[in-house]
């Protein structure tokens, strides 16, 4: 065993270690699916003060949203667009249905909290691949910009 006065290559920090420089690399993570008893993907969306408990199971594309069509509970267009982005953004959006229970807020709060939901219980019923990377834009924490004046 070398000292670490010693160390000068990667072979010699990789025999600090106790590792080969063969290549112990970790094995990557299985995917694994987080599916309650019925089978469906549950999480918890938030956006302001609403909050939204979000189900997602196999099925034909119906949203519901406190028991009601999702076109008859948020009846602006721009709102049922925000609804359906993470299952475009997915190609899933005639495959499973969605059944949300929303609270607090007003209307605009409300559906980001059903749409962060959304994007979450996706990512626990599929894997995702290469459209995670659209998905996790959904999920991001929402910086933007900096503001005027702000520094880096």
């Amino acid at each position: 065993m070398t000292s670490m006065s010693e160390t000068k290559t990667f072979e010699d920090l990789g025999a600090l270690t106790g590792a080969t420089s063969a290549g112990n690399a970790a094995p990557a993570p299985v995917y694994s699916q987080k599916l309650d008893a019925q089978g469906r993907a549950y999480a918890t969306g938030k956006r302001k003060n609403a909050v939204a408990r979000v189900w997602i199971k196999p099925g034909v594309g119906k949203i519901s949203v406190n028991a009601k069509d999702f076109e008859q509970y948020f009846a602006r267009p721009v709102l049922q667009m925000l609804l359906k982005q993470p299952l475009q953004a997915a190609d899933r959006l005639s495959q499973f249905d969605v059944t949300a229970t929303v609270s607090g807020g007003g209307l605009s709060g409300q559906a980001g909290a059903v749409r962060h939901g959304i994007s979450k219980a996706l990512t626990y019923l599929i894997s995702l691949g290469d459209r995670g990377a659209c998905i996790s834009g959904i999920l991001g924490r929402g910086r933007g910009q900096a503001s005027p004046g702000m520094t880096e």
